[in-house]
C-alpha cells in the first residue's frame, strides 16, 4: 500500500494541529464551478467522486483543496492488492505483544481530515463495503476487528477518483457506489488554460507552452487510434521542464512524451513525425 502522510496548513481556517508549520497552497488552475462545488460539498458531508483521465489534475485539485480548507490530507494510491485492512487498520505484532495500528481511512476520521482514494476501481472489492456507511448519511466507520465505530466529525470528507476510459466490466464502478457521492468530470483543459499551467509549473515562456500544448492535442486526436492513453498535462509538464534546463527539444518530447504513451517502436516513430512538426 502507498499512501501519503498528511500534511497541514494554516492561516484562515486554522486546524487542531497549531503546532505544525504552514504549508503553502499548491497551485491549481480552475477551469469551471469545480472549486466552488468541493467547497460546498465540504461545509454540507457530502462525498466527492472525481473522473478524468490520467494526468488532467484531479490529484493537484485534491492536494489544492485540502490545504486551501486547512485540513490534513491522506492520500492512497490504489491497486489490485489493496485491501479493506489497509485502508481500515490491522494488528501488529511488536516487543512481544499484539497492538492495532490504524489505516490511513481510520487516520482520517479520528483526525477529521479529508481522505482521497486514487484510482479507487484498482482496488479490491471489498473496500466497498467500508465505503458505503461513509458515503451516506451514516457518515460511521465500523471496525470489525476492534468492536470500534467510528462516527466521521463534520470536517472529514471522502474523496474517490477513476478514469472512466479504463472501466471494463470488471473495473468499473457500480452504481450503486457512485450515486452515493457528488461527482466531479474532470478533462484536459482548454488550450488557453493549459499553457497557462504549463508556463506556470515550469517557467517556459508562454510562446513555448502553447506550441507544446498545441503538439499535446495533435497527439490526442490518435488516441482512438493508437494510443491507449492519451497525452496528459503531467507529461507537457515533464517535456517542458526538460526544456527549460537546457534538454534539446526533440529528444525533450520523445523522453517525456512519446515513449509514455506506447511501448510499440512503430507507433513511437509515427508520433515523432507529428513532433517532428512542431520542433522542427
Amino acid at each position: 500500500m502507498a499512501y501519503t502522510e498528511p500534511y497541514y496548513h494554516q492561516g484562515e481556517h486554522e486546524t487542531a494541529f497549531p503546532s505544525v508549520m504552514t504549508a503553502a497552497i499548491p497551485h491549481y488552475q480552475a477551469q469551471a464551478q469545480e472549486v466552488t462545488l468541493f467547497e460546498h460539498a465540504f461545509r454540507r458531508q457530502l462525498p466527492v467522486l472525481l473522473k478524468g483521465p490520467t494526468g488532467c489534475g484531479k490529484t493537484r485539485f485534491v492536494e489544492h483543496m485540502a490545504a486551501k480548507l486547512g485540513r490534513p490530507l491522506y492520500t492512497v494510491a490504489c491497486h489490485d492488492d489493496l485491501s479493506a485492512a489497509d485502508l481500515v487498520g490491522r494488528h501488529l505484532i511488536g516487543d512481544g505483544e499484539t497492538y492495532w495500528n490504524d489505516g490511513p481511512l481510520t487516520r482520517a476520521v479520528r483526525e477529521g481530515a479529508i481522505c482521497y482514494l486514487d484510482e479507487v476501481v484498482e482496488a479490491r472489492k471489498d473496500t466497498t463495503v467500508i465505503l458505503h456507511p461513509l458515503s451516506d448519511n451514516r457518515r460511521i466507520l465500523p471496525i470489525e476487528r476492534t468492536g470500534e465505530t467510528l462516527h466521521a466529525p463534520p470536517e472529514f470528507m471522502l474523496v474517490v477518483s477513476y478514469n472512466p476510459g479504463y472501466q471494463n466490466l470488471l473495473k468499473g464502478m457500480k452504481p450503486s457506489t457512485r450515486q452515493r457521492f457528488v461527482a466531479l468530470r474532470f478533462d484536459y483543459p482548454k488550450p488557453e488554460i493549459e499553457t497557462r499551467i504549463v508556463a506556470q509549473e515550469t517557467g517556459v515562456d508562454t510562446q513555448l507552452a502553447a506550441q507544446l500544448v498545441k503538439l499535446a492535442n495533435a497527439l490526442r486526436v490518435l488516441k482512438e487510434h493508437d494510443l491507449e492513453e492519451s497525452a496528459s498535462t503531467r507529461l507537457l509538464v515533464y517535456t517542458a521542464t526538460l526544456m527549460q534546463d537546457g534538454f534539446e527539444p526533440l529528444a525533450a518530447c520523445r523522453a517525456a512524451l512519446v515513449e509514455p504513451l506506447t511501448d510499440d517502436p512503430e507507433t513511437v516513430e509515427a508520433l515523432m513525425e507529428v513532433v517532428n512538426t512542431f520542433f522542427a
